[in-house]
């Protein structure tokens, strides 16, 4: 009974240590440096930049983020940390800029795309198809 007891308190241990080392991953703010947050995007949002967007973000984003942006991929259960919800107005208040650096530089389980999409016209179409996505 000693043994069950104390296995058991051990996995709970073990699943609280694993849950919030999640939620610090999830909640490790992302600094852009200043120069990329404040650029601008030169690419039009126009219909043909938001549905070449759209391509990319099937192709490249769908799979973590979601077809909608809601972080609700098919390999998100994967991840370490859960993809960001793209349709937050946390995170559509950022700039253009900053979303732009963060597609190209990646960190953790957000790959790099700059070589991936090495075009910077398609990382800023992107960019375009994401303010889309509002809820």
């Amino acid at each position: 009974m000693k043994r069950k007891l104390l296995m058991a308190t051990s996995i709970l241990a073990l699943s609280m240590v694993s849950f919030a080392f999640t939620l610090i991953q999830q909640s490790k703010p992302w600094p852009v440096p200043e120069k990329s947050a404040k650029m601008a995007n030169p690419v039009k949002a126009d219909k043909a930049s938001i549905a070449a967007g759209k391509s990319l973000w099937n192709l490249h984003c769908a799979s973590c983020h979601g077809k909608t942006g809601l972080g609700d991929g098919s390999k998100a259960a994967q991840l370490k940390t859960q993809p960001e919800d793209m349709t937050k107005a946390a995170l559509q208040g950022q700039s253009d800029g900053s979303m732009y650096y963060k597609i190209s530089e990646g960190r953790d389980d957000m790959p790099s795309f700059k070589k991936k999409i090495p075009d910077a016209e398609d990382i800023w179409n992107v960019v375009n198809y994401i303010r889309t996505l509002k809820k």
